[in-house]
């Protein structure tokens, strides 16, 4: 029997001070309580993005993208001796075209690149159905990438057409070559691809295959819908969310990485540390030997990575949500490499990044971007000052890495029709509450649920996008399995993307 109460004996009534408390409560508590959670509703305001004078890339090319698939249709219906002819053909002109452009200056507006960019193309269409070939194909669309980068040394990027032209290219490229790719079995396409071995007198170590140098950076791509979106969020969209600056200790070989996570700021890892994070792809891009500023001062690469690890290893810097790339008190991804290279006198991002796109503009300033104009980890492969050393892929998680792509570019175009990213208005008190939880922590050099530097509100807004982009994805593969079903073959990304506004307008 409970404390204080005998059988048949009523409960006897609070004492009157208990009694007094409890009408404070009532009278005062309660409504303190009411009054501090709807003030903790009231929204924060969302800066309105600056407009930027210019349009994003678009390729415009329906009737090309159906030209292609119906190549692709035809090749797979060939004789297997035609098909390895035309293949061996083609090839063999492409070869041709590459080895013209390595003989002189070409300008960005020459025939010969627009012939290149088709035949690219086009034998991808081919390849796809005959993944013998895949091999050879990815050997020269990297010596196209080469030709490409050094012919853009003596390129004006400032000028909107010959920026087209260099993402036509090489983005271009890379999107012909893994069209190919994800038409052929997981097994036959590689894990790792070699691309140039750029010399680096920098201390090295060899990691899965691959000689990392220090300062090398590393391009990955992460499988977050975030991730995404920073990879496709941009005038010219690409295949990748995040930078990281390699350093290789001279005297133990041990390889860590300085990157910036929106979760903790700017830390240090191990290279196990760093791939045990889920990356969809990798690249690994190296100042070119003969740059000017590397032949005036060798040490620059492995100075710039040891500068950066020593500044992550003496102050906590936060992570950078306004994308501030030139104040270095907070820092965001691509900062990391930008800044290293900065005390050095090498200015990465030659082209600066713009995000000019205004429904893209309304989402990301509501995350806490203020600069538009920037630094992309995509736009750092096209940098004329870096090699592309080499490329890791998940063949597994190729059509995961396009699939995500398409779904982005469909919510995306609902931002451009005024679509916003909204949250649950009741949530915001309790947002707010674990915000304060996670100041807390942070104080005391801990990570809590809502990242530093990220208000309630945008994390409320990362977990809508999160909510959207899953469940779209969800019913994009439902129709990719059926088309797979329907057709023997893998949607390419134009029919992806087809497929993913249908899903979306189904909903």
């Amino acid at each position: 029997m409970p404390q204080g109460e005998t059988a048949g004996e009523p409960l006897s009534p609070p004492p009157p001070r208990r009694r007094r408390w409890r009408r404070r409560l009532l009278t005062i508590g309660l409504p303190a309580l009411v009054a501090l959670y709807l003030l903790l509703l009231i929204p924060d305001s969302v800066p309105t993005p600056p407009r930027l004078a210019k349009d994003p890339f678009a390729w415009n090319q329906d009737d090309r993208w159906k030209a292609l698939e119906e190549r692709f249709l035809a090749s797979r219906l060939e004789a297997p001796e035609a098909r390895r002819r035309a293949i061996g053909e083609a090839l063999g002109d492409l070869r041709s075209q590459v080895a013209r452009l390595g003989q002189g200056a070409v300008p960005a507006d020459d025939p010969l690149l627009d012939r290149i960019e088709d035949d690219l193309f086009s034998l991808a269409a081919r390849v796809g159905a005959s993944p013998e070939n895949l091999a050879a194909f990815l050997e020269l669309a990297n010596a196209v990438r080469d030709a490409v980068k050094e012919q853009s040394v003596r390129w004006d990027l400032q000028s909107p057409a010959t920026r087209a032209r260099l993402y036509r290219l090489l983005y271009g490229g890379r999107a012909a070559v893994e069209e190919a790719m994800l038409q052929a079995p997981p097994s036959a396409v590689p894990a790792l691809t070699l691309c140039r071995d750029e010399p680096s007198p920098a201390p090295g170590a060899t990691v899965l295959g691959v000689r990392l140098h220090s300062g090398d950076i590393l391009l990955s791509r992460g499988a977050a819908p975030t991730s995404s979106l920073i990879a496709r969020g941009n005038d010219f969209p690409g295949n990748f969310s995040h930078v990281a600056l390699v350093h290789v200790d001279a005297a133990t070989s041990r390889v860590s990485v300085v990157e910036a996570h929106i979760e903790k700021g700017v830390a240090v890892a191990t290279i196990d540390e760093y791939l045990r994070d889920i990356k969809l792809r990798v690249m690994v891009l190296r100042l070119r030997s003969d740059l000017p500023a590397l032949l005036a001062k060798p040490g620059i690469a492995e100075a710039a990575a040891a500068a950066a690890l020593a500044d992550a290893r003496a102050r906590h810097a936060p992570y950078d949500f306004a994308m501030d790339g030139k104040d270095h008190s907070k820092v965001f991804c691509s900062e990391v490499a930008s800044a290293a290279y900065e005390r050095e006198g090498v200015r990465l991002w030659m082209g600066m990044s713009t995000i000019s796109s205004p429904g893209l503009c309304a989402w990301l300033a509501a995350f806490g971007v203020e600069n538009f104009v920037t630094q992309e980890p995509s736009d750092l492969e096209y940098d004329r000052q870096l090699r592309v050393v080499a490329e890791w892929r998940d063949p597994e998680a190729l059509l995961q890495d396009h699939v995500d792509n398409a779904v982005t570019d469909v919510l995306l175009e609902g931002a451009e029709r005024g679509e916003r990213l909204g949250y649950a208005w009741p949530r915001l008190p309790i947002a707010r509450a674990l915000k304060a939880w996670s100041c807390g922590l942070n104080v005391f050099g801990g990570v809590g649920p809502i990242p530093e530097g990220m208000s309630a509100s945008a994390a409320l807004r990362s977990e809508e996008l999160r909510t959207r982009h899953e469940a779209l994805r969800a019913r994009l593969l439902g129709r990719v399995a059926s088309f797979r079903a329907e057709r023997g073959y893998t949607p390419p990304y134009w029919e992806l993307v087809r497929l993913a506004r249908e899903a979306a307008s189904a909903k």
